[in-house]
């Protein structure tokens, strides 16, 4: 009844009434901590204890309890009292930090939106594993999406899909799908002033800094793990996912059912064309017919097309002269056409050409065509096919072959070197399976010794003594001998050739040689 009266918990009256019999000044005031011991607030020793037990307020008590037995501290409070004092004493987002990091920390902070300002004037890049299996050669894999992003219309200016890692050629396909006005790139296009990325090591090599030096584009890296500093591209990683990859077959982030994945076993996956396919009409959707709220019932394009900001151009013969990457050597143009990494290289321009010195410029991981310039003036030439290029039939056989010679050789060395521990219930050393004896370890020794012998051998080391005077051998190899002992005798020895204790038919042509003649 005291407890309702006062609007609090049976506990804590019975709290009081303990407090008031060890100290009779705390009867005054019953429920008024500060007069006679204070109020409980949170620590540095207890914000260290919440980081290092990830926010677990019972194991930071426990930690609390511990010290105090041990007298390195007071003793802490109730369990309640030490949730009171957290939620009270520290953030949402510092309680969120503690617990799970700085990426739960960041999603209680308040960011600042940038100004639109005009098309072109920044755009944002990034890569994206795509959240989906696709069939690659028979081959499950995720693949990779590379895209630019207009920040002031949200526009997607270019895309690029990668079916494995992807790397500097993957960056320089997206740039030039979005540098490009003509077709099947889109209207939108032209030259940025600037790029934003985060320290992508793809976008910041020095083939990618070169070509953004020669187009005359600012890039601007962004510190790491700030996601929101290009809130553009993040956006748009959210939302394919969310507005188009979810609903493809593959889709890895299925609910669970409990332990059982609500995605069907003989599901059929989409292979790289068809995804491929499929992604760039969703960007063709997204530019033309999707209207997000910031734009106010336009659709990317529109907001992109009714911008009156003059557009930076380039042609595209013009692009691969500054995008592909440059090893810096000057050839000489054969009957053959360009060597180029141990292949020719032939074009229909290099008819009458033979003899010029040209320089290449090629793409990274594409090395069926590259593209020739000229090394004196820099003018470009034209491109160059490789020559003798394998069918597709052939190409599918001989990765067929080294995919089950890699498979082969990953068994024999898993087999040769798997080791299997024993499962144990106490503390102790591991404990290896596959007992070895003494003796078969001995002899393994004695097998790897003789082995490590014979790789030590010198054969030339003491040269072969010197055959007898009745033999026949020839001078190159009587000069790599060493001498006989002067009372070295031949007379047992039997002969080499014709019939037993008669001279060989080369006895003669020995005898010749001996005296002078040719050897025969």
């Amino acid at each position: 009844m005291a407890a309702d009266a006062l609007g609090v918990r049976e506990r804590a009256v019975w709290r009081w009434l303990a407090a008031a019999e060890q100290d009779a000044a705390a009867a005054a005031a019953p429920g008024e901590r500060d007069r006679y011991h204070g109020r409980f607030t949170v620590t540095a020793e207890v914000r260290a204890l919440l980081g290092l037990w990830r926010g677990n307020v019972a194991a930071v008590h426990r930690e609390l309890t511990a010290r105090a037995a041990r007298g390195e501290g007071d003793p802490p409070p109730s369990i309640p009292t030490l949730h009171r004092a957290i939620r009270r004493d520290l953030t949402p987002g510092e309680r969120a930090g503690l617990a799970g990091g700085e990426r739960e920390a960041r999603k209680h902070d308040v960011f600042l939106a940038r100004p639109r300002g005009w098309r072109n004037q920044v755009w944002e890049a990034d890569h994206v594993q795509a959240p989906v299996l696709v069939d690659v050669e028979g081959r499950a894999r995720r693949p990779w999406v590379t895209w630019f992003v207009d920040c002031a219309s949200n526009t997607i200016m270019g895309v690029a899909v990668t079916p494995g890692h992807p790397s500097r050629e993957s960056v320089l396909a997206a740039l030039r799908a979005a540098v490009l006005r003509e077709e099947p790139f889109g209207p939108q296009g032209g030259l940025p002033e600037k790029v934003r990325v985060d320290r992508g090591r793809d976008f910041l090599s020095r083939t990618v800094t070169a070509a953004f030096n020669a187009l005359d584009v600012t890039v601007e890296d962004l510190p790491a793990y700030t996601p929101h500093l290009k809130g553009t591209v993040q956006g748009l990683n959210r939302a394919v996912e969310s507005m188009f990859l979810a609903a493809l077959p593959g889709y890895v982030r299925q609910p669970r059912l409990g332990r059982r994945r609500t995605r069907p076993k003989d599901e059929v996956l989409l292979d790289f064309e068809d995804f491929t396919t499929r992604l760039l009409d969703w960007v063709a959707w997204w530019n033309t017919s999707h209207h997000p709220g910031p734009l106010k019932g336009r659709s990317p394009l529109q907001v992109w097309e009714a911008d009156s900001t003059p557009l930076r151009e380039i042609d595209a013969d013009a692009l691969w002269t500054f995008t592909p990457e440059d090893d810096s050597r000057v050839r000489v143009l054969s009957t053959k056409g360009i060597r180029f990494r141990n292949r020719d290289y032939v074009g229909a321009w290099m008819t009458g050409r033979t003899g010029e010195r040209v320089r290449v410029r090629f793409m990274p991981h594409h090395d069926h065509r590259i593209e020739a310039f000229d090394a004196s003036t820099g003018r470009y030439l034209g491109p160059a096919e490789v020559t003798g290029q394998a069918s597709p039939e052939q190409i599918s056989a001989v990765r067929v072959v080294r995919a089950a010679r890699g498979r082969r050789l990953r068994k024999d060395l898993a087999a040769a070197q798997q080791e299997r521990y024993a499962a144990q219930a106490r503390p102790g050393r591991p404990e290896r399976l596959k007992t070895l004896t003494a003796q078969e370890a001995g002899r393994e020794l004695a097998e790897e010794k003789v082995v490590d012998l014979s790789r030590l051998a010198l054969p030339d080391l003491i040269p072969p003594a010197a055959p007898p005077a009745g033999w026949r051998t020839p001078p190159s190899l009587a000069a790599r001998t060493r001498r006989a002992p002067a009372d070295t005798s031949t007379a047992d020895e039997p002969p080499r050739s014709g019939t037993a204790g008669a001279p060989g038919p080369g006895a003669a042509a020995n005898a010749d040689t001996s005296a002078g003649g040719e050897p025969w």
